[in-house]
């Protein structure tokens, strides 16, 4: 089975631009440990989860900045909101997202 790391590096030598996300801290009960990864391709061809539904769709829209850019940033993730009809998977938790660009130009050699 291919590693996160593995999909990175062949990504990378494709020439292709994605962002990393990381789950940096997490407090509570959340869908991901600390550690965790997912590559956020600008394509749509994700790599990996840091947990899913809504707060996983917050990365993903901080990603695609994150690529434009290439200024890293951090996603606070809380998933302590009341239940409702909207919000599907509430944990209970807060996790901290640490999102960074990787491509051709920011590779050391």
């Amino acid at each position: 089975m291919s590693t996160i790391y593995h999909q990175l590096q062949k990504l990378v030598a494709q020439g292709e631009d994605v962002a990393l996300a990381t789950i940096v801290s997490a407090k509570g009960s959340v869908p991901r440990e600390v550690g965790a990864k997912m590559i956020i391709h600008p394509l749509g061809r994700h790599v990996g989860t840091v947990g899913g539904g809504c707060g996983e769709a917050d990365v993903i829209r901080t990603a695609l900045d994150v690529l434009q850019d290439g200024a890293p940033r951090t996603v606070h993730v809380d998933l302590t909101e009341d239940i409702s009809m909207q919000s599907l998977g509430v944990c209970g938790g807060v996790m901290n997202v640490f999102i960074e660009r990787w491509g051709k130009e920011e590779t050391p050699e």
